[in-house]
């Protein structure tokens, strides 16, 4: 079991060195767009976590219940978070979670499920994994959506899923002078460093939730990796861009000349 935080503001390399040595072992913090650059994860900071010996989780979410919007959020919200991921340089076969925040019911689940679906469609290369309550963990491994599980208290009424890889068990509370929310972890987390090496292979065609990668797609994938190319000069983030688009056409069983 592994001792972690997660929260909205930006750590910086003096309270990540201060929250390790508190005994934290991960930080989860958000990929999400430029717009929300309040909480937005960046390499300085990636780096700053993994100096302090920490390790990252990576978790999606600009609105609580933006999963009920289904696929056409899920595609978005899945291109969004590849496109951040590469800028900052997270490793392939590393999770990228994706938050349902609110008190998810029955009637959202085939929504929630489709948006899932359709993220993990998008994430060439990395895994999938939901944040929710104990119902919608149950629900979304019961339907075999995702590869991790990030449950909060929150909405679960005392109940924690025999799935969940993260719990997060207490909001809003004080280390250090950073407001963050408490968690532990139970295994395959789907974490990550900016200094991993060796990563594990991963299968030439994505499985995550049935989907697998067609020529429309990997399409769709190769022109947000040249957007996202032309927007940075960082050399490791442009390497990483185009060994993630040889991956996407590989994925496709696109030839590459």
């Amino acid at each position: 079991m592994a001792k972690g935080l997660d929260c909205a503001i930006p750590l910086t390399a003096s309270n990540a060195k201060v929250l390790a040595g508190a005994g934290f072992l991960f930080a989860a913090r958000y990929l999400v767009p430029e717009r929300l650059s309040w909480k937005r994860l960046n390499r300085s900071e990636a780096e700053a976590i993994t100096a302090a010996g920490m390790q990252i989780v990576s978790v999606y979410e600009t609105s609580v219940n933006r999963p009920a919007g289904g696929a056409a959020h899920g595609m978005s919200d899945g291109m969004a978070a590849l496109r951040e991921a590469v800028l900052i340089g997270q490793p392939q076969g590393s999770a990228i979670y994706f938050a349902v925040d609110y008190d998810a019911g029955t009637q959202d689940y085939e929504a929630i499920a489709q948006y899932l679906r359709a993220a993990a469609a998008q994430l060439a290369g990395y895994r999938t994994g939901v944040y929710g309550s104990y119902a919608v963990i149950e629900e979304m491994a019961r339907r075999k959506t995702c590869s991790h599980f990030w449950q909060t208290y929150a909405w679960s009424r005392g109940k924690l899923s025999q799935h969940a890889n993260i719990h997060q068990y207490q909001n809003d509370t004080n280390v250090a002078g950073v407001k963050l929310d408490l968690n532990e972890s139970f295994g395959n987390e789907g974490w990550w460093s900016t200094k991993a090496v060796g990563q594990p292979a991963l299968p030439p065609v994505p499985q995550e939730g049935g989907m697998k990668m067609n020529t429309r797609d990997a399409d769709a994938i190769i022109r947000l990796l040249a957007a996202s190319y032309e927007l940075t000069t960082d050399k490791q983030a442009r390497t990483e861009i185009h060994r993630l688009a040889d991956e996407v056409r590989k994925a496709a069983g696109i030839t590459i000349r």
